[in-house]
């Protein structure tokens, strides 16, 4: 085998996962448990949102570690900070999901198939470029936050409660982060 097809086939079964032993199954539901219970609907409403924050968290993280360039410091800090939000409202729509009886997938590979965020360049990335990249990101988080947000307050407002949060934070990131990259008029 040459060393191409070595490498094509190792980057072809590099991402593959062993499938569980088990499958998780949900318990029967206790006498405190009763209540609302999220329709399919809003649990994947629910679940657009997750994925995608857990998807910022995820190339936060990545553009965190590989930014190079002037400004390094502050944009390093500052991606601290979107992480941060992120992996907290990831954390808050789940446990969300589960008090509606619903359950979150977390599951990278979950996440990597769902996202409507695009992947993230490989390797060390330019201040500026970063600052872009982040926004871009951002931005998408924000669009699914609004896609679903009438539907999700539709059948629960304290979920669109949660949402409303989200966007008001993701908002602020997106309008400080790309603030690097403008210039007044």
């Amino acid at each position: 085998m040459t060393t191409t097809q070595t490498k094509s086939a190792t980057s072809a079964t590099r991402n593959k996962r062993r499938p569980a032993k088990s499958g998780a199954q949900l318990t029967e539901e206790q006498n405190a448990e009763r209540g609302f219970t999220a329709s399919q609907k809003l649990s994947d409403n629910l679940q657009a949102v997750l994925v995608d924050l857990l998807e910022l968290s995820i190339q936060g993280k990545q553009a965190h570690w590989n930014v190079v360039g002037k400004n390094f410091r502050d944009t390093h800090l500052q991606l601290d900070e979107i992480i941060d939000a992120a992996r907290e409202f990831s954390d808050t729509v789940a446990e969300r999901m589960r008090a509606l009886h619903a359950v979150p997938d977390g599951r990278s590979d979950t996440v990597a198939e769902t996202t409507t965020l695009p992947e993230f360049p490989h390797g060390e990335v330019l201040t500026s470029d970063v600052i872009d990249l982040v926004t871009e990101r951002l931005e998408a988080t924000i669009s699914t936050c609004r896609d679903v947000h009438d539907e999700v307050d539709e059948e629960d407002p304290t979920s669109a409660d949660i949402l409303h949060g989200i966007l008001e934070s993701l908002e602020q990131f997106a309008w400080m982060i790309s603030a690097e990259n403008r210039t007044p008029r």
